[in-house]
């Protein structure tokens, strides 16, 4: 007798949606089998899908995740086209890049990809505090085939080497923006995920702004005279973000809306 087959019917009655049971069955086949049956529970527990898999597709990359990272969103491939477009801008052909809280490398190692695809040589930074973080991301610059890339364990730019002040043309970052009492009230998936990744304290009176302050305050001295900073940022964060750039000492900064129509990317420009 061969071994029992699942449906995604099966898979919907037991608790997970119809999208995520069919991503389980191509993963792991229909037919019985102890990872699969260890996939269903791990997702009906409640830890999210992309753990479970093990890998996740982030642009043109197939990075591996886990909850050492937080888990690549499409917000972030949206920070990622911006950042290719001032690239194109400046009409650099030789790149210096960091990647405030790398996390997986996502952002970092798809610019990389990316720039490098047409002609543009790439030198890049991903600095993070978690050192797990920074294990995850080394082995996906590995099973990416990204090249010239340093990891740094730093808190933002406080152990980057001074050397690199006034040499990076565009700065980078997913930071934490979601503030202690908001994130009691999300859903409580995220709880799988890296805390220190997700929440932030409050700065200059608005709720998750400390990191995001930090770094837009920091960012203009390891920047070249024409360099770039993005960021994501809370939706509550537009206001804050504007006027701590222009603070800072950026001449343009233009703030953009994610694919649902909330404040998402701020993109501050030295000149």
């Amino acid at each position: 007798m061969g071994a029992k087959s699942f449906a995604t019917a099966d898979l919907v009655a037991a608790g997970i949606a119809r999208h995520e049971a069919k991503w389980l069955l191509e993963e792991y086949g229909a037919s019985e089998s102890p990872e699969l049956l260890t996939a269903i529970n791990r997702r009906v527990a409640g830890e999210p899908l992309q753990y479970i898999l093990g890998h996740w597709p982030f642009r043109n990359l197939d990075l591996k995740v886990d909850s050492r990272a937080l888990i690549p969103r499409p917000e972030s491939e949206e920070l990622v086209t911006r950042a290719l477009d001032e690239i194109t801008r400046l009409d650099l052909k030789e790149v210096t890049i960091m990647d405030l809280g790398c996390g997986t490398g996502a952002i970092g190692f798809s610019i990389s990809q990316e720039l490098e695809s047409v002609g543009v040589t790439v030198q890049l930074f991903c600095v993070d505090l978690s050192e797990a973080a920074l294990a995850l991301a080394k082995e996906n610059a590995i099973r990416t085939a990204v090249e010239n890339v340093t990891f740094v364990h730093s808190s933002w730019f406080d152990s980057v080497d001074q050397d690199l002040a006034g040499r990076i043309d565009l700065i980078t970052a997913n930071p934490p923006y979601v503030g202690e009492a908001e994130f009691a009230t999300l859903d409580p998936i995220l709880k799988h995920e890296p805390v220190m990744a997700i929440v932030s304290e409050t700065g200059e009176s608005v709720p998750g702004f400390k990191d995001l302050s930090e770094i837009i305050t920091g960012a203009p001295n390891w920047l070249t005279a024409r360099g770039v900073l993005i960021c994501e940022h809370a939706d509550i964060h537009r206001d804050a973000v504007l006027r701590t750039a222009a603070r800072a000492g950026f001449s343009s900064v233009d703030d953009f809306d994610d694919l649902a129509g909330k404040p998402r990317t701020v993109v501050a420009r030295r000149q």
